[in-house]
């Protein structure tokens, strides 16, 4: 197809004609070392220690660590499957799922089952499930036998794994319409032979065992992270998240489990990101995020662009906790030319995960598809440009979305949410650069002629719809 750019510099109109056929974009993949840290340079992102700088993005859904369903026992997770379809989607990351109950969920009203555990079920007495008690002294070798092996099996295809210690939603009912997970888990009372009650208060649920106020509580959560880090440490691709939504009262509990972690891996020959994520209910705690000793978060939706693209932390952008279920649209290009690392709740195969979820999640909406694959076509970019260089820069162009670095060899990467046109400006960029277009609906890359710096360009998208402006003075772009 013939594509036609128009260029506008200053007082000069500048016509083009595209250089061919519009190709499909290739993925660029790349293996996942580590340990990650923080990059000193651009903190918006991790470095692999390798001289890469790492942008993260994936999907994840709820069972990719345990087995649940309506049945006892529940039937088989196929994570070889998911980690198939994250890298047919050119993913990077996913969400290691944790569950603390042993049976019911708040998103189903009948019984639920999850295992495995992290701990023994030896009795005396029965728990509320009509099982044996916890010994919470006792943990299970298969459960760190199953997250070392996942783990491993993630790395194994390039995928970096945030490893969940711990669930908001297995302690509290949320206000979900389903059953109470307080009443399966082994820090009911009625469910251990330890006499560890995280609920002292005699609330119904188990908010006080995410604080510091419950004598003996927090030993059992360090002496099972303890294990966590052991069973993984060795290997490159993993990260660590304190708790999946807790409420705002459990913040100062989890700045002191991050610091646990930070304490348990010091002896250890490798140190990994610990990160936390928004609570929910929500009490404006973004602040708390920003402030916390963490070194990535998840904040919620009500952040404000200042802080999301301040830099002040890594942060992996989740629609778990900005609108879920949802597939916003433009949402990896908008977090990406935002300096963000953006993952979504995704519901993958709903029938065979058992979670009960009823519509609005569609695993087979076309929404959902095209974020997931804009999601791998957003790493691919990522991959290509110098991103150590790269930062959000509203101001350089007229949709207000793109990540540039400036000089003679600088990037620009440009998102135009319903196409048309955009103007750049480019006068910190002495130029030429190359211009290349891409078409997400249509996984379409088209070339244009190059474009002078020096000077504010007009440009226009070959393609109907959103597009991908990319420009580049460097002298090779890696593909």
């Amino acid at each position: 197809m013939k594509v036609i750019a128009l260029l506008v510099a200053a007082s000069v109109s500048v016509a083009g004609v595209g250089t061919g056929q519009g190709v499909p974009l290739q993925p660029v993949r790349r293996a996942a070392l580590g340990p990650l840290r923080v990059d000193s340079a651009n903190p918006r992102y991790f470095n692999d220690g390798h001289g890469g700088v790492v942008f993260l993005t994936g999907s994840h859904t709820w069972l990719t660590l345990q087995d649940a369903g309506f049945t006892d026992p529940p039937p088989r997770f196929d994570y070889r499957r998911f980690l198939d379809f994250l890298v047919a989607h050119n993913h990077n990351f996913l969400r290691l799922y944790t569950w603390e109950e042993a049976k019911w969920t708040n998103e189903a009203k009948s019984p639920y089952w999850f295992e495995p555990l992290p701990f023994l079920r030896t009795g005396p007495g029965l728990a509320m499930d009509d099982k044996p008690r916890f010994d919470l002294t006792q943990l299970d070798p298969r459960y760190f036998l199953r997250l070392r092996e996942r783990v491993a099996a993630a790395g194994a295809r390039g995928i970096y794994v945030s490893i969940m210690l711990f669930n908001g939603w297995s302690i509290d009912q949320k206000s979900a319409p389903g059953a109470n997970p307080w009443v399966g888990h082994p820090f009911n009372r009625a469910n251990n032979v330890n006499g560890i009650d995280g609920d002292p208060y005699h609330t119904g649920y188990g908010r006080y065992s995410e604080t510091l106020r419950v004598p003996g509580v927090a030993a059992v959560q360090e002496d099972y992270i303890r294990h966590v880090v052991d069973a993984v440490n060795d290997l490159d691709n993993v990260l660590y998240e304190i708790t999946n939504e807790g409420d705002s009262t459990s913040l100062p509990w989890q700045y002191h489990m991050v610091y646990a972690v930070k304490r348990f891996e010091r002896g250890n020959p490798k140190h990994h990101p610990v990160g936390i994520t928004a609570p929910w209910p929500s009490l404006e705690t973004n602040e708390a995020l920003f402030a916390s000793p963490a070194d990535w978060i998840s904040p919620d939706g009500r952040a404000g662009t200042g802080q999301l693209e301040s830099g002040a932390k890594v942060i992996i952008y989740d629609t778990d906790h900005l609108c879920s279920p949802c597939t916003p649209p433009g949402f990896a290009w908008k977090a990406l030319t935002a300096g963000l690392n953006p993952i979504l709740m995704d519901p993958y195969l709903v029938a065979d995960s058992g979670m009960g979820v009823a519509p609005p999640y569609r695993s087979d909406d076309p929404g959902y598809e095209l974020l997931r694959k804009s999601l791998g076509y957003a790493l691919t970019y990522a991959n290509r440009v110098d991103l150590k260089r790269m930062r959000p820069r509203s101001d350089l162009a007229g949709t207000g979305h793109c990540l540039a670095s400036t000089g003679a060899d600088g990037e620009f990467l440009v998102y135009l949410p319903k196409g048309d046109t955009v103007t750049v400006d480019l006068r910190a960029n002495p130029g030429p650069l190359r211009v290349e277009w891409f078409s997400p609906a249509r996984n379409q890359v088209v070339s244009a002629p190059a474009v002078p710096g020096g000077s504010s360009v007009t440009l226009r998208a070959p393609l109907s719809g959103e597009a991908v402006l990319y420009l580049s003075g460097r002298r090779q772009v890696p593909r």
